[in-house]
């Protein structure tokens, strides 16, 4: 144990706030200088011995979030309260945010399924080789445990984000709630409902708050707290685990594995391709930011915003 804490004293990683350390070296090397002093050892010895001496395999871990937003624990109180009054009221709330884009052709799909023999797919995941790339906007009702998640064939933009919530609460056959005249939408700070996009509060204000009467109320969680959004784990990683080892051979093939994702609490999940094509880097002129109804809230306005609809020209 002496030659062996020797042999990696200089080769050693830690953490300074805990007890973890690692070594750069591999076991076959270390095995190999220790046989350099005279030490009749095997990989799998050196691998034991090393679980003795408290270290151990592994990989990068994403778990560090950089320093905290000062409002950070002011706004998840804020969006608390105002979760609990809407859904006490009968008020739609819905958690929002776009999965991960996937490459639609036989590319590999991470993870394992049951079938008789491996599913072969290419070498290499060339963007030239796919039918198309899908951008999944996922809605989560709150109330109701359902799910609906709206995959573009386009890019992911502020105009596709507000189009999937209009389809959403357009939708006949979506649940209905005691009242209507008001949606809270929770959402990420980044991304296509990015809480400083302009045109993300135009086209909701055009699509949603002139187009159905609505007051949309729109909370953000801080940068960098996109886990504690509902969707991510509500819905979209049981979407992930329903697929995990599928390969998503054609769009087809995507919207089912949407559609066949169920949970024991009861999740349901509807699936919509949209095959339209949505515009990049679209502007919103000064004139059009001034006859936009927004409200922004006293606590943290960036984030808290309600949006009214307009009266009608006419």
């Amino acid at each position: 144990m002496t030659a062996l804490n020797e042999v990696v004293a200089d080769e050693v990683a830690g953490d300074p706030m805990s007890s973890q350390k690692w070594v750069r070296l591999s076991l076959l090397t270390i095995a190999r200088q220790l046989a350099r002093r005279r030490f009749r050892i095997g990989p799998h010895t050196v691998r034991r011995l090393l679980k003795k001496l408290k270290y151990g395999l592994y990989g990068n871990r994403k778990s560090l979030t950089g320093p905290s937003h000062p409002h950070r624990d002011k706004q998840f109180r804020y969006i608390r309260r105002i979760k609990k009054f809407f859904l006490a009221a009968g008020y739609p709330v819905i958690s929002v945010d776009t999965k991960k884009k996937e490459l639609i052709g036989n590319f590999l799909n991470q993870g394992r399924s049951w079938s008789p023999q491996p599913q072969q797919v290419n070498v290499h995941d060339f963007p030239q080789d796919a039918l198309g790339r899908a951008v999944p906007y996922g809605i989560y009702d709150l109330t109701h445990n359902q799910g609906y998640v709206y995959v573009g064939s386009s890019y992911d933009t502020p105009e596709f984000a507000a189009y999937a919530i209009a389809q959403w609460w357009a939708d006949p056959d979506r649940p209905r709630f005691r009242r209507e005249d008001k949606l809270l939408i929770l959402a990420d700070a980044g991304g296509s409902n990015n809480c400083r996009y302009w045109l993300w509060k135009q086209q909701v204000q055009e699509q949603l708050a002139d187009q159905f009467g609505l007051e949309v109320m729109i909370c953000h969680y801080p940068t960098g707290t996109s886990k504690w959004n509902p969707i991510e784990y509500r819905l979209f990683s049981q979407i992930s685990r329903n697929w995990a080892g599928k390969p998503l051979r054609s769009w087809e093939v995507m919207l089912n594995c949407i559609r066949g994702t169920v949970t024991e609490t009861g999740l349901q999940v509807k699936a919509f391709l949209v095959d339209r094509i949505f515009e990049k880097q679209k502007k919103v002129t000064a004139d059009e930011r001034a006859a936009l109804h927004l409200c922004p809230r006293p606590i943290c306005p960036t984030w808290n915003y309600l949006i009214k609809p307009r009266p009608c020209s006419g």
